[in-house]
């Protein structure tokens, strides 16, 4: 089951995003309604999704197996619906399972928009979550802020160096961990530039 909502662009569908949020959150996050409308507006079928766990119940952790397989049901259904390409958004929890699901199979997505990625929990550097990284054939754009716990921008610089994919990093000054909407216009532009190189 996917439980979300789609957001239609004027023209006929070519290209779609599916867009979920962190550990904490749910596909109602300001972001990612931000993000939706902005990519709708820009010509991209969106669909922002709750991930199976939040589907389950209203608070409570994560099921990583269960929502990497959700995630694989949002990219499914948004070709079901005539998208020719389909990308994957995520939102710090969001972004890490769908890069690793990316990192299991790279046909699922064209590319990848990994928001505000948790490197490590805040204050363990010393405990990465890349192991993945270097079987990441999936290019990936990252938008990441500078006053996030989760990573600083050198720590994460130099652990998306072991992506062998194309890769990007975008720097929100000022930012902390879960990127504000008003952002949204910004990150949009930028990897619709990003996945039309």
């Amino acid at each position: 089951m996917i439980r979300g909502v789609l957001h239609q662009p004027a023209a006929s569908i070519d290209a779609a995003i599916a867009i979920t949020h962190g550990a904490s959150g749910n596909c109602n996050a300001p972001l990612l309604v931000a993000l939706a409308d902005a990519f709708a507006d820009a010509g991209m079928l969106a669909l922002r999704y709750d991930l199976p766990y939040r589907q389950q119940r209203p608070s409570g952790p994560p099921s990583p197996a269960r929502d990497r397989e959700g995630i694989r049901r949002a990219a499914a259904a948004l070709r079901q619906l005539g998208a020719q390409r389909v990308f994957l958004c995520g939102s710090s929890y969001g972004g890490r399972q769908s890069s690793m699901l990316a990192a299991e199979d790279s046909n699922v997505a064209r590319a990848l928009l990994l928001l505000s990625y948790p490197l490590h929990l805040p204050g363990k550097p010393e405990k990465p979550r890349t192991d993945h990284f270097p079987n990441l054939e999936t290019p990936a754009m990252f938008a990441h802020g500078t006053r996030d716990a989760f990573g600083s921008i050198d720590e994460l610089r130099g652990a998306i160096a072991a992506i062998p994919a194309r890769h990007q990093l975008e720097i929100a000054e000022g930012a902390p961990h879960g990127l504000p909407a008003k952002l949204a216009p910004w990150i949009v532009s930028r990897f619709v530039e990003f996945v039309a190189r």
